[in-house]
């Protein structure tokens, strides 16, 4: 028996940064394909590969279809790496697409949903389908090439029927 999938909603969020009211949540990502990645603000990988990718797919694909956000996961550090802080990083990195912060830690220093999910580090790169499944978990850099098969292979799944 295998375990059930997790989606978007399995995310614990502290609160988001960049979107559009304080009510906006995962829901507000519904319907469409969600290419999302799990981030430090000093991470040299994130910062020198992950957040330039999710800026150019942000770029590229038609935000109707598809949606890039960002988990700021902190497990190293803490005490740098604070809401405040992550605001200034998004303004100097012209990041414009949501970002979600991560729940801390209960037990220890790994965040609420970076533990759920068993991510090894970050940057974590997740892509989920338009019903908010996750349909691939990778840890590290995934090329924009294989990205852009994997998103566009994601949206020519048939659609869920209306309910």
């Amino acid at each position: 028996m295998s375990a059930p999938a997790l989606t978007l909603k399995d995310w614990s969020v502290d609160r988001w940064l960049n979107v559009t009211g304080p009510d906006w949540s995962v829901e507000d990502l519904a319907d469409r394909v969600v290419i999302a990645a799990a981030f430090q603000m000093l991470c040299p990988g994130c910062v020198d590969q992950t957040i330039p990718q999710l800026r150019r797919a942000a770029s590229l694909f038609r935000p109707e279809e598809v949606a890039i956000v960002g988990l700021h996961t902190v497990f190293e550090h803490h005490d740098a790496m604070t809401a405040v802080a992550l605001r200034a990083f998004l303004h100097e990195y012209r990041v414009a697409f949501p970002v979600a912060i991560d729940q801390p830690g209960t037990h220890g220093p790994i965040p609420v949903t970076m533990e759920r999910f068993a991510m090894q580090g970050t940057p974590t790169v997740m892509l989920y389908d338009r019903t908010g499944t996750l349909r691939l978990q990778h840890f590290g850099h995934i090329p924009d090439m294989q990205l852009g098969v994997e998103v566009t292979r994601l949206q020519q799944q048939p659609r869920e029927p209306a309910r």
